[in-house]
């Protein structure tokens, strides 16, 4: 784990860059290497999964300033061939940095030696993300369709504007901790004076305290209400494709923003067309005279018009022919798929006596130029 990459560089960003650049750039590159977006490329898969560990740490205030400080080892203790078999605790890479201060606080009472405290929720919080599903044709994933979904989520209250305080008050600055969200203690052990930090009993680490709390919403500052939305999905998105719509989700703490809704969608089979990547699949029969003598056959379209397909004179069983353009649309907008057709040749079935009669006599009147394939494996037969 040595190698990895620093997460500014991941995501291309400055270590000065603000938290709407820092989700800027990882929205891009989201969206850039999204494994749906790019099926089969491992690399593109690589950088997708390196894009959102970045965006994991520098997103949370608290990961971000222990990155900042101790680099990779700030926020995954086992980097760099830190102890094996769990270490402290059996510690992993989703572990808050803050987690240690816990550790530490158990034998000293705070975090040894220094004056780095836990996180507090003093600042502001991304609001939750939320998922769903919305369900659609085959014919609505190719051309694009609008859907309405409904979910609920939390939002920002109405009566006090997310402050959590009645109508004409306001939170006060706590006065235990003076504003800060924490306070400082010190005490004696055998390694000397250790000095911690701990959230403030008073305010919960909000660093303000409301007194007077709105009634509609109980103090949280936010309600939970059902949403009704307009959603656009796009002309060739596929089966188990997930969109993302930024701010959609439930509001967040403290004055931070909304957080994201994620809609997983989900396609119904078709019962005509296969799909493969942007390219479509049917399958046609056609009869033995259309495939002897050859013909014009009606094939239908994704867009329920039919297209006039000229079968050659002599066309076996299995042929496959493509009708150019007609498949899905590139969800990125770049051209169309291909419709490709196999025909299969419906034998004749139920023959009456007189049928029968001809079929023999036409037989008996082909030479073996008339079928080269039957004549051919004849002789393969000779030959073993």
């Amino acid at each position: 784990m040595a190698d990895k990459r620093d997460f500014y560089e991941v995501l291309g960003v400055s270590k000065t860059a603000s938290d709407d650049e820092i989700k800027k750039a990882y929205r891009q590159m989201a969206k850039k290497y999204h494994p749906d977006l790019n099926p089969g490329d491992a690399d593109a898969e690589k950088k997708f999964k390196e894009a959102n560990e970045a965006y994991g740490v520098l997103s949370d205030s608290s990961k971000k300033q222990a990155y900042d400080q101790y680099g990779h080892a700030g926020v995954d203790p086992s980097y760099g061939g830190g102890a094996a078999g769990g270490g402290y605790g059996g510690f992993n890479g989703n572990v808050d940095f803050g987690d240690i201060g816990d550790i530490f606080g158990d034998i000293f009472g705070g975090f040894g030696g220094g004056s780095r405290s836990r996180r507090t929720s003093n600042g502001p919080t991304k609001g939750e993300n939320l998922e769903t599903r919305i369900n659609v044709t085959f014919e609505e994933s190719i051309f694009g369709v609008k859907k309405q979904i409904k979910y609920r989520r939390n939002e920002k209250c109405s009566e006090c504007n997310g402050t959590g305080a009645q109508k004409g008050t306001s939170a006060e600055t706590c006065s235990y901790c003076k504003g800060s969200g924490q306070v400082t203690r010190q005490q004696r052990t055998i390694f000397g004076v250790m000095q911690s930090a701990a959230t403030c009993p008073e305010c919960g680490g909000k660093g303000k305290v409301i007194k007077t709390p709105c009634k509609a919403c109980g103090g949280q500052g936010k309600t939970n209400k059902d949403r009704n939305l307009e959603v656009n999905i796009p002309a060739g998105i596929a089966n188990g494709q997930t969109m993302s719509l930024g701010g959609q989700g439930s509001a967040g703490k403290n004055g931070g923003e909304y957080g994201d809704l994620f809609i997983q969608i989900n396609v119904a089979a078709s019962a005509f067309y296969t799909r493969r990547d942007f390219d479509l699949y049917c399958e046609i029969p056609i009869s033995f005279t259309d495939a002897a003598l050859g013909a014009t056959v009606d094939v239908p379209t994704p867009e329920k018009k039919v297209e006039k397909l000229s079968i050659p004179e002599g066309t076996l069983t299995g042929v496959t022919f493509k009708v150019k353009g007609k498949g899905v649309p590139n969800i990125n907008g770049k051209g169309r798929g291909d419709l490709y057709i196999k025909v299969i040749i419906d034998t004749p079935k139920h023959l009456s006596q007189a049928q029968k009669k001809l079929l023999k006599e036409f037989e008996l009147k082909c030479s073996d130029k008339n079928f080269e394939n039957i004549k051919a494996y004849q002789n393969k037969l000779k030959n073993l």
